[in-house]
């Protein structure tokens, strides 16, 4: 065998290590991205189903409470990931998952139960085929990143002057905006931290915060996926 076929070899064998290992992160990126949806989900259906909870968030200023809780853990998370252990952005994480879930219950008493498990279906199957779009693709995805970053800015601004105006053909309208920008974000974020693997292993205290901070960014994208695709699809109760 000739020098030149036995690095060949050496390299093809690097090569698939290292989509192994790449794969692995990636499952760990989902695995922690489910485990937050999951704690939401369960944390929306106990909070619904309790009367005394539903009135004790929303019919005092609690709500905004954990309002500004979830974004100050988000900025949080995202500021201090380098400096704190993984075993406390975890718990970070999973604590935003929880806070998401209670503001988020409100939402199974305007929807009926169907049509918020029909979207939440239909935002698992877009969001699986747009992330493996993500992951495959060879095509930079950075500049449909950036379009769509600047994008949410607008979407931003335009749901806080809607607050005021109330307007029925406005909301639809951010809400088919808002579908287009998290899907574009989804395939992006997905890109972006396949790329963002590092050397050392997935083992790693590193990578584990990487997974950490993927899984929490493709939380938001799913997260607000489902509920731009609730306004403009659930069936609200009488």
């Amino acid at each position: 065998m000739s020098a030149y076929d036995r690095e060949g070899i050496l390299q093809s064998a690097e090569f698939r290590q290292e989509l192994a290992a790449q794969r692995t992160f990636m499952a760990s990126v989902y695995g922690w991205m489910t485990i937050g949806l999951l704690v939401t989900a369960l944390t929306a259906l106990v909070v619904a189903s309790s009367k005394a909870m539903m009135v004790t968030i929303f019919g005092s200023g609690l709500f905004w409470v954990l309002i500004v809780a979830e974004l100050g853990i988000a900025f949080g998370f995202r500021l201090a990931l380098n400096a704190i252990p993984v075993a406390i952005a975890a718990g970070m994480f999973l604590i935003y998952s929880a806070l998401t879930g209670a503001t988020l219950s409100i939402l199974l008493l305007i929807y009926t139960q169907s049509s918020v498990a029909a979207t939440f279906f239909i935002t698992a199957g877009m969001f699986a085929g747009i992330s493996a779009y993500g992951y495959v693709t060879k095509r930079d995805l950075t500049s449909i990143g950036s379009m769509c970053i600047m994008a949410l800015w607008g979407l931003i601004l335009a749901s806080i002057v809607n607050i005021f105006l109330m307007s029925s053909a406005m909301s639809w309208l951010i809400s088919v905006v808002g579908v287009f920008v998290f899907v574009g974000l989804t395939a992006y974020d997905t890109q972006r931290f396949k790329q963002a693997y590092s050397e050392g292993g997935t083992g790693s205290a590193i990578n584990r915060k990487i997974a950490l901070l993927g899984a929490f960014e493709l939380y938001l994208d799913f997260i607000n996926l489902f509920i731009y695709l609730l306004r403009m699809f659930g069936s609200r109760r009488d």
